[in-house]
């Protein structure tokens, strides 16, 4: 494993590719039913907060993730890439070596105290979700919120786990004091997709039990509706069922995004296709001729049913002026701070 390749002597990127260095890294794992299976690469990091580059269009220009690698083991995920900068597997890999930055709260809080940071919105969950299950053992995210309560600093988090619960009384106190937005991502209800694309992730439901339990605490919460798969899950009938539960949930807004497939990404996905639906590999090769993306008249098609049904259930799109949410997804650059996705179609 090239642990070098985020070390000050890489070469790679400048200082910002020092991220953490070789002697700095204790792999573990743990003999529990939870953690089988998987190795945990434990490293002190050189800095947390990671700038998104200048021509990006996110809403936000800084991020902060404290895991790489995902036990959710989403077979579309996008960040699948990052973990080959590292000289590891992109597909099981990703799944079950997970590199976890565990100084990132102290790191945090003395980078937020710095005389050089100007408070500005920080955006979690944009590359690997940092409510994954490792979180669980790792307990990094209270202390991230903590500090980010304590300087008042403005964020937003992007998540598909439910354990982003435990830290309610944090989000609360925080919201007290600076803008707060959170977005949970439910791409479809159909729970039988879901156990095989999806299966280290909460069940649908749970997640907008998530959404719902944060309302009731004053924090509104909305739904990014991702990914849409596409002859998977766009049929009309179920794009409805996934609208009409995220409307129930008391979602602010929901956003669709259709599946894209990046280098690394598409190998697994691909594959997995072929186990489980190879009736489509073709229809996928086609739609994705051109690129990562679909075409952008399947993407509108996509949007306008979303957004018709999301104004027929009382939903609307996120709007200027609305707590800040996470629109779409990003993506590491090989030097390791992370670089962003172009904006696909939201409800605008």
């Amino acid at each position: 494993m090239r642990w070098e390749n985020l070390t000050a002597e890489s070469g790679r990127g400048g200082a910002d590719a020092a991220l953490f260095g070789a002697d700095a890294v204790t792999t573990r794992t743990f003999d529990s039913p939870e953690f089988r299976g998987i190795t945990f690469h434990e490293v002190r990091a050189r800095s947390i907060i990671n700038r998104v580059p200048g021509a990006s269009r996110m809403p936000f220009e800084w991020t902060v993730n404290p895991y790489r690698g995902c036990t959710h083991a989403c077979v579309y995920c996008f960040a699948r890439k990052t973990h080959s900068y590292l000289d590891l597997d992109t597909g099981l890999g990703f799944d079950s070596q997970i590199v976890v930055k565990v100084n990132a709260p102290d790191l945090l809080r003395r980078q937020l105290g710095s005389r050089r940071w100007l408070g500005e919105h920080i955006a979690m969950g944009t590359n690997v979700d940092c409510y994954q299950r490792a979180e669980g053992r790792y307990r990094l995210m209270p202390g991230i919120l903590a500090a980010l309560r304590d300087h008042a600093n403005p964020f937003s988090i992007l998540t598909k786990g439910t354990l982003i619960l435990r830290d309610l009384d944090l989000l609360v106190q925080a919201s007290q004091v600076t803008d707060v937005g959170i977005s949970v991502s439910v791409g479809f209800t159909d729970s039988e997709l879901w156990r095989t694309v999806e299966p280290g992730t909460p069940a649908p439901e749970r997640r907008l039990d998530v959404v719902r339990t944060l309302g009731e605490h004053g924090i509104d919460c909305g739904v990014l509706m991702a990914p849409v798969l596409p002859f998977l899950s766009d049929h009309p009938d179920r794009l409805r069922d996934t609208v009409r539960a995220i409307a129930a949930s008391g979602a602010t807004s929901v956003t669709p995004l259709v599946l894209h497939l990046r280098p690394g990404a598409r190998e697994w996905f691909m594959a997995w296709l072929g186990h489980h639906h190879p009736h489509l590999v073709r229809r996928y090769e086609r739609l994705y001729a051109e690129g990562a993306y679909a075409p952008k008249w399947y993407q509108r098609r996509i949007t306008r049913q979303v957004h018709d049904l999301a104004q027929e259930y009382g939903m609307g799109p996120t709007r200027a002026g609305m707590p800040r949410r996470i629109p779409a997804t990003m993506e590491a650059d090989p030097a390791g701070a992370e670089a962003p996705e172009p904006v696909q179609l939201t409800l605008l």
